[in-house]
């Protein structure tokens, strides 16, 4: 076992997130493509370069300092059994996610800011393509956050970074094939910075400095990796209130205008907020008082030309 395999065991053992012990390679017992000895086939670790979908740009990143809020979604049967963004097999009873710009894969706490409930999944899917929501959980995930019937729920997703860059280290390199990822110049983060358009800013696409690691130590980290159903019941901090964000600028002159041009819609406010020593302008229309006035406002907001406005919960 190598340095960097082992340096994942020793997180997931530290934060209680072993529910296996390492699998066999072949389990004769499995069959079919959703079986755990196929779930790890074809799995690998993931960042990927730049895409645009529905005419939204994503730019997948390592960010381990990721915390963010906004409302998540789940999904079920229609996928089940399918192959996820970085090869497994999509399972909706496992504790697991999607994400659209989150190294896969990756673990994250998603907390339901509506009753507390929080829990700790491995994000291992791209998705969901959608301004409107934030992450996909499985079916059981949201069964166990308490949101499956109702379908949504405000959340707050965080990154555990040791635990995930422990992960990428063991992964970094599949067989021969290395890993790429997007990098972006650091005055200017995806998260809160609008409109987003590829001629804004300058992407690159460099090659890490892998870490060797047999197919073998791949498809373990695969199987190992398994966040168990330990639910906990954080306080809650008063609160929350849907906004929709329409954009996140370091210039005031900026976040005006876009003010100026969205207060025919609705209710349109300026806020500011300091992140890695920057002042930031948002510009957010709301509070709205459910997730479907959300939706509707967001539309609006989107059919105005503001590509890349979001729903989030503060």
């Amino acid at each position: 076992m190598s340095q960097a395999m082992q340096t994942v065991m020793i997180f997931v053992r530290r934060c209680g997130l072993l529910s296996t012990v390492l699998m066999l390679a072949a389990c004769a017992s499995d069959k079919g493509p959703a079986g755990p000895a196929a779930q790890s086939v074809g799995a690998h670790y993931k960042v990927g370069q730049p895409y645009q979908i529905n005419g939204t740009w994503y730019y997948p990143k390592e960010d381990y300092a990721y915390d963010e809020t906004g409302i998540a979604s789940w999904y079920g049967d229609d996928f089940h059994g399918k192959y996820t963004a970085n090869g497994e097999i999509y399972n909706m009873h496992e504790l697991t996610a999607a994400h659209p710009t989150l190294p896969l894969p990756s673990l994250a706490r998603v907390t339901n800011l509506e009753n507390g409930r929080s829990i700790v999944v491995r994000v291992n899917d791209r998705g969901p393509f959608s301004n409107k929501r934030l992450i996909d959980v499985t079916q059981r995930v949201a069964q166990l956050l308490g949101f499956e019937k109702q379908g949504t729920a405000k959340v707050r997703v965080q990154v555990l970074a040791d635990e995930s860059k422990a992960i990428a280290d063991a992964m970094r390199r599949y067989g021969s094939t290395s890993v790429a990822m997007a990098s972006e110049p650091a005055d200017t983060p995806v998260a809160e910075t609008s409109p987003l358009l590829p001629g804004n800013r300058s992407v690159q696409v460099a090659e890490l400095d892998p870490i060797p690691t047999t197919k073998a130590e791949t498809r373990n980290v695969i199987r190992t990796i398994k966040p168990v159903a330990e639910v906990r019941q954080l306080p809650l901090e008063g609160s929350t209130q849907i906004f929709v964000q329409a954009g996140a600028f370091t210039q005031a002159a900026n976040a005006e205008r876009l003010k100026t041009k969205l207060s025919a819609i609705g209710a349109t406010s300026i806020s500011e907020f300091v992140k890695d020593g920057a002042t930031f302008y948002r510009v957010r229309l709301g509070p709205v008082a459910n997730v479907g006035q959300a939706d509707q406002l967001l539309q609006r907001v989107l059919k105005s030309g503001t590509n890349n406005a979001k729903i989030i919960v503060d």
